[in-house]
């Protein structure tokens, strides 16, 4: 058989193939039962991975400090602390610490991705809301946290990046997945002191010099002690431009969500 023709019968082949994976797939999920990760009951579809009980049983219900992650009595910006010198705006549907933060992690960890569409979805109600309260403005566009080529290589996927294309759908914003790269395969952050997370992170990130928006959101599945995203706001704010966050969740300090309810 001619070179060519081997060729070309590979490819459709190869095209084949990954149709039937694709029809085979979506015939076997819609076959399984739909049931919250959570409690195990039945959930309507569209609908997957959390029920709608569990999931507002997982949000937030009192104003939050878009700096500390602190609960308030009042819709504001920062608490009093915060105020002082107005940190950078995290955005979050929930606490880690909550309910939800198993299956957030479970996104990273175990390839669980059931439950992102719905998380998404949460996290953009709690934009929607900050925006008509006036306590937030929508970036031009939407950057997801990298990983470096061996650790994606390894994973198979890029959490940040999936879940800034789901937001970047939802709120027909443009996901820019180029420009920022991650230069160094560092160790997982995971089990670092703060000291440790920022020289681990030291120089990880390189941003292209034609980078072309002055305002953007920077997402990743889960803030922390805010490393990762400090260490990368820091070049784009070098050219002055906007950086918020955006995550599933964030794991505040222990503490701050029961100060409202002991004040």
């Amino acid at each position: 058989m001619p070179r060519d023709i081997k060729r070309i019968w590979s490819q459709e082949t190869y095209r084949l193939l990954r149709l039937v994976y694709r029809l085979s797939t979506r015939w076997l999920a819609s076959s399984l039962p739909n049931r919250c990760l959570l409690c195990h009951q039945s959930i309507q579809a569209p609908d997957t991975g959390i029920c709608l009980v569990c999931l507002q049983t997982g949000l937030y219900h009192t104003p939050i400090c878009l700096g500390c992650g602190k609960s308030m009595q009042l819709e504001m910006n920062y608490c009093g602390e915060c105020q002082k010198h107005s940190p950078r705006k995290v955005i979050a549907p929930c606490s880690y610490h909550q309910g939800l933060g198993t299956w957030i992690g479970a996104i990273k960890y175990q390839g669980q991705l059931a439950a992102l569409p719905v998380l998404c979805r949460a996290l953009v109600a709690r934009i929607n809301h900050l925006e008509q309260q006036g306590l937030l403005t929508l970036p031009q566009a939407i950057v997801p946290v990298p990983l470096h080529p061996k650790r994606l290589q390894q994973r198979g996927f890029n959490q940040a990046w999936l879940i800034a294309h789901e937001l970047s759908q939802l709120l027909t914003l443009p996901l820019i997945g180029e420009g920022l790269t991650r230069q160094q395969n560092t160790r997982p952050q995971a089990g670092l002191s703060g000291a440790q997370r920022r020289r681990n992170l030291q120089d990880a990130f390189i941003l292209d010099d034609d980078f072309a928006y002055q305002r953007i959101a920077l997402v990743d599945d889960v803030v922390t002690t805010g490393t990762t995203v400090s260490e990368i706001a820091r070049l784009f704010e070098a050219r002055y431009i906007h950086v918020q966050v955006w995550c599933l969740a964030r794991a505040e300090a222990p503490g701050l969500l029961d100060d409202l309810d002991n004040g």
